[in-house]
């Protein structure tokens, strides 16, 4: 029997949702028919970015967008956009959208939900005859997981322009093919890339929908959440240094046992953020300890510590305690310590008067405003540096994400498209 995404979905549905031209039945079958390119064995997706399966996605959406009457074209980094004149087609765009490539063996609403909630309220808008104020965009960006690179946001970084070309120019992929070469195996250039920005005057903001990818949703038994800000992550990679021995003659008052040092400041790390801000986190996610032998004492131990908040000054107030308590374990250990910052990207903030209008748009359908930070980095965040954004988170089962097991349920999914469309007409009157 073929796996079929379209059957689970409408398993269900609430058809009372099916109004001012919003349909259910078609955000199923589209979800389903993205799932199907690229689909795993495990019933997952593997559509990484800049392959052929992404751009297949793509042309799909590009397909439906023109059924619904939009002016389709593509840019040079490949992201895709569908415009619906304004009755002031002089003014600045209002976008929604969000991405069709996913990481290995990912989800299937991780993405392409924001880009098929962005095109139903076009269809929406088609059927009822309504026409915005101003143009209205609909867009995929390319490659926002970032698994073909091990970093992502190509898409949204070209719209925004801020493209370190020399960088780009030498990255390589999982089949050891640099930057240029892949953007030629999918029809694109690196002239192309770089002439993808966007004046600032073109667009007036962007509002992405997004799985939660956390539980808070679930535990409100709400269908949609309004995000308060996007966090900004820093990387930090730390090695500590003692003295490899053995782990039999050594005694134990003249060890210098990197791994015990390392050890206590990862307990550390995790106590930091509660004294910072509610919203701050610290996390350890990879260690490599050397020699790693049974036996041997641990001589060098690398870490790597990712450090998160929705405000820069709480963020980087919570960096400068790492490194301070990094220097102090090692002291305490008689250990050395040394430090790489890897990455630092600042925090998005979503602007307040957004916010509100997000909450009216929600309780026009009997939704309570509830009000959460996104931990995890969207194109909202890079299209933030340039222009306003706004975000809406959908619930998420179990806060699952990034494997086959994702899932949102089909009311959950197309509640969130009626407070888009309220919010778009509301922003558009505005």
């Amino acid at each position: 029997m073929t796996w079929n995404l379209y059957n689970r979905l409408i398993e269900g549905y609430d058809w009372s949702y099916d109004s001012d031209g919003v349909s259910g039945e078609r955000l199923a079958k589209r979800l389903d028919a993205i799932a199907q390119i690229g689909l795993t064995k495990e019933a997952g997706s593997h559509r990484p970015g800049f392959s052929l399966e992404e751009k297949e996605a793509k042309e799909l959406v590009a397909q439906w967008m023109r059924e619904a009457g939009l002016d389709v074209r593509h840019d040079g980094a490949g992201n895709v956009f569908g415009r619906l004149a304004g009755k002031n087609d002089e003014k600045p765009a209002l976008l929604s959208g969000s991405h069709l490539d996913s990481v290995p063996n990912g989800g299937h609403f991780d993405g392409p939900l924001g880009v098929l909630a962005a095109l139903e309220v076009a269809e929406a808008w088609r059927e009822t005859g309504f026409q915005p104020e101003q143009p209205y965009e609909v867009v995929v960006f390319t490659d926002e997981e970032g698994s073909r690179f091990n970093g992502g946001f190509h898409g949204s970084e070209a719209v925004v322009g801020n493209v370190d070309i020399e960088t780009k120019l030498n990255l390589t992929d999982y089949n050891g093919a640099d930057f240029s070469e892949v953007l030629e195996e999918v029809g694109l250039s690196v002239d192309g890339y770089v002439g993808a920005e966007r004046s600032a005057e073109e667009i007036e903001m962007f509002v992405e929908v997004h799985i939660e990818q956390g539980k808070q949703l679930e535990r409100e038994n709400l269908p949609c959440g309004i995000v308060t800000g996007i966090a900004g992550p820093c990387w930090l990679e730390f090695t500590f240094t003692g003295e490899a021995g053995h782990a039999g003659n050594t005694p134990m008052e003249d060890r210098k046992d990197a791994l015990v040092a390392a050890s206590e400041f990862i307990g550390a790390v995790n106590t930091l953020p509660a004294g910072i801000s509610e919203t701050a986190v610290a996390t350890v996610g990879k260690i490599d300890n050397t020699p790693n032998g049974v036996n041997v004492i641990p001589g060098s131990v690398t870490l790597y510590v990712d450090i998160r908040d929705i405000f820069k000054e709480t963020r980087d107030e919570l960096v400068t305690q790492v490194l301070a308590m990094a220097d102090k374990v090692a002291e305490k250990h008689n250990v050395s310590v040394s430090h790489d910052e890897k990455m630092r990207v600042a925090p998005v903030p979503i602007n307040k008067d957004l916010q509100k209008l997000l909450a009216a748009s929600s309780q026009e359908r009997n939704i309570t405003p509830y009000y959460l930070p996104s931990g995890a980095g969207h194109d909202a965040m890079i299209i933030g540096a340039k222009w306003p954004v706004a975000m809406l988170f959908t619930q998420s089962k179990d806060g699952t994400s990034h494997n086959p097991d994702e899932w949102s349920d089909l009311n959950d999914c197309v509640q969130p498209i009626h407070v888009l469309k309220d919010f778009l007409e509301k922003a558009s009157d505005g």
